[in-house]
Formats: C-alpha cells, structure tokens, sequence
C-alpha cells in the first residue's frame, strides 16, 4: 500500500492553512484588543488570577499576541472568555474586590477596559475565540480594517491632515486633543505625535485605534460616512491624493 504524500495532499494542506490563518487572525484580534485598551500583556494574566478564572500566563498572552502560540489549551480560552464577559458587564460588580487585594489592576481597568464584542455588542465567548483561532470563523466586524503595513504611514498623513483640517498641529492641538475619546495617556500621547507628524502609526495600531480616530472626526464635526468603515475609505482617498500632490511637485 502506497503511503499518501501528506504534504502535497489538498485537504491536509486545507486544514494546515485555515490553522495558519486562524492563529494569525488571533493574534491580531488580542493584538487590537491590548492597543484599544492600552494594555501591557500582564493585565489580563492577572485579571484572570485574582477573579480566579483560569490560568493563562504573560509569555501565553504574548505569544497569543506574536502568533506564537501553537497549542494553548482549553483553559486559555476558558479564562479570555470568562473574562471578557465580566469586562461586558463593568466593573462595578468586582470594584470592592479588586481595590481590596489588587489596587494596580484597577487602576489599569478604570482607564481602559473594553471587552472583545461583535456588531451587536454581545461579547465573545471562549468557544467563539476558539472558533477563531482554528480558522472556523472569521473576525467580528471592527475588528479587521485590512489595512496593509505599507499603507499605514501615508494614512497617517492623511489623518492629521484630516483631523487638523490642513492647519499647523500648533493651531489645532487643543481642540483636536479634546475630541480624541481616549483616556490612556500612552495613546494620547501616540496619538499627539502622529498629528504633529514625529511618528507614523503602524498598521496594528491604527486598527486598534480606528474606532477612536473616527470618534474624533465625528467629534470635530466631520461627516459620518457609513461609520468607521466609511472613514477609512476616506483617509484612503485623501492619502492617495496627497501622495499624487507630492509626487507632481503641487
């Protein structure tokens, strides 16, 4: 009997794809949901220890983040899932707890901490997060803007451009800051240096951010284009414009 090259088998190689892409589309989902919330990888190891959630560790949580992570087991999911539900609900329920024997993670969570949700605003489950990381359901909407690394710096552009309304971030600092939703001070602080033009965003950053940044166009008085959606497509177009501006010299 002739052994089957598993290698060049389609439906092996089907299932070791869908694998890939799975792990990938988990890493950017915990990638977002950090950068949205400003957090370190040790919050949610810890938040999951002191509620007694499950065990999940930081180097889990980073290599979650850095695709990394080939087999983490039920528990992990177990843990994220119990513990994004909770975030849904608020704190309020587990305040006193948390002051009591975990003040530093309070601090961390009263800043920021928003849960993983679909459209809806329901939450996502651990089976839904296991779904994803095996490549049998894609990403909620929200959650996945495409945007390309090679695209991002120009898009940075185009969002100062945007959001300052063409004047000098000088002129503009004040009012824009105050429309920016985020409380975090490492994202406000980003956030000021890409309007002033002294870093660029990358393409995992401006994913996680984009929910604010079109808050912030809203806030400011711009129009609402078919949501967060509609923003970018928009960015897209100024970035195009103003990279042809460039190249032509105008």
């Amino acid at each position: 009997m002739t052994t089957p090259n598993v290698e060049s088998d389609p439906a092996t190689r089907g299932y070791r794809e869908r694998l890939d892409d799975g792990r990938r589309a988990m890493a950017h989902l915990i990638h977002v949901w950090h950068e949205r919330n400003g957090w370190s990888h040790k919050v949610l190891p810890a938040f999951a220890e002191c509620l007694d959630l499950g065990r999940v560790h930081n180097s889990q949580i980073s290599n979650l983040r850095n695709g990394k992570l080939a087999s983490p087991g039920p528990e992990v999911f177990l843990a994220l899932g119990q513990a994004n539900a909770i975030l849904h609900v608020g704190l309020e329920p587990i305040r006193e707890r948390l002051s009591q024997g975990h003040p530093d993670l309070l601090k961390v969570l009263t800043e920021s901490a928003l849960p993983l949700e679909r459209v809806d605003g329901t939450p996502l489950g651990a089976g839904d997060l296991f779904e994803i990381f095996v490549g049998l359901a894609p990403l909620p909407a929200g959650f996945d803007w495409r945007i390309e690394e090679d695209e991002a710096a120009a898009l940075s552009a185009a969002l100062a451009d945007r959001l300052c309304q063409g004047k000098s971030w000088r002129l503009c600092r004040e009012k824009v800051m105050a429309a920016y939703p985020a409380s975090k001070s490492q994202r406000r602080e980003r956030f000021a240096a890409v309007m002033a033009g002294l870093r660029d965003y990358n393409a995992e950053e401006l994913d996680g951010e984009l929910l604010d940044l079109h808050a912030t166009q809203v806030a400011l008085g711009g129009v609402d284009r078919r949501g967060a959606e509609g923003f970018l497509d928009d960015l897209r177009l100024t970035a195009v414009k103003m990279t042809d501006q460039d190249t032509s010299g105008v």
